[in-house]
């Protein structure tokens, strides 16, 4: 109980770290009954030991993914020694899934210390202005937030090979000033579907 470390939706597997987060998203998977099936509230944090035991032989994965029911970034020295152990022993593919807000949050540069750890950064961008981030993500650090994550977002491209900005299709939202930033910062857009449980 409480100790759903790794967990499997298709072909990718995901690794859950923490469930601190300086948001609280209105449309947050956390706010649902449903969850996406398994049970990722944690009793404590993982090790790096731990996480990499949860996760055991990765090979048979397109790839994986630090995502669970928190900022995986906010614990970025596990998930770089777990990342780092991942690609030595099976050159596995790794995504983190993040808010791009922990650099602000921890008062450091955590990018750097990623460089050629990660292939894929996608990043929460869930509105096309501070007003409407605040509205949607209700963050820690109020409507500065969303000027954070765009930073983090242009910093990504300089250590990270594939950047994603994406938002979630809740209903009422349009999706085309968002995609309209994405093309601005040249990195990709994806929308990710509203799961209302």
């Amino acid at each position: 109980m409480g100790r759903t470390y790794a967990y499997v939706i298709g072909d990718k597997l995901y690794l859950n770290l923490t469930n601190r987060c300086p948001n609280r998203c209105v449309f947050c998977i956390r706010e649902s009954e449903q969850g996406v099936g398994y049970d990722l509230w944690l009793d404590e944090e993982p090790t790096a030991e731990e996480v990499l035991a949860a996760a055991g032989d990765v090979s048979a994965y397109r790839e994986v993914v630090f995502c669970g029911y928190g900022e995986p970034l906010l614990r970025w020295e596990v998930v770089k020694e777990v990342a780092r152990e991942l690609k030595a022993r099976y050159h596995a593919k790794i995504r983190i899934n993040t808010n791009g807000l922990a650099e602000a949050v921890l008062q450091r540069k955590i990018l750097p210390e990623l460089e050629g750890l990660v292939d894929t950064i996608s990043i929460s961008l869930n509105a096309a202005d501070a007003e409407e981030y605040e509205r949607l993500c209700q963050p820690a650090l109020g409507q500065e937030a969303f000027y954070h994550m765009l930073q983090f977002t242009r910093d990504s491209k300089i250590y990270i090979p594939r950047v994603v900005l994406s938002v979630v299709q809740i209903p009422g939202f349009d999706p085309e000033p968002a995609r309209k930033i994405a093309e601005e910062l040249g990195v990709e857009f994806r929308i990710r579907p509203y799961q209302n449980g």
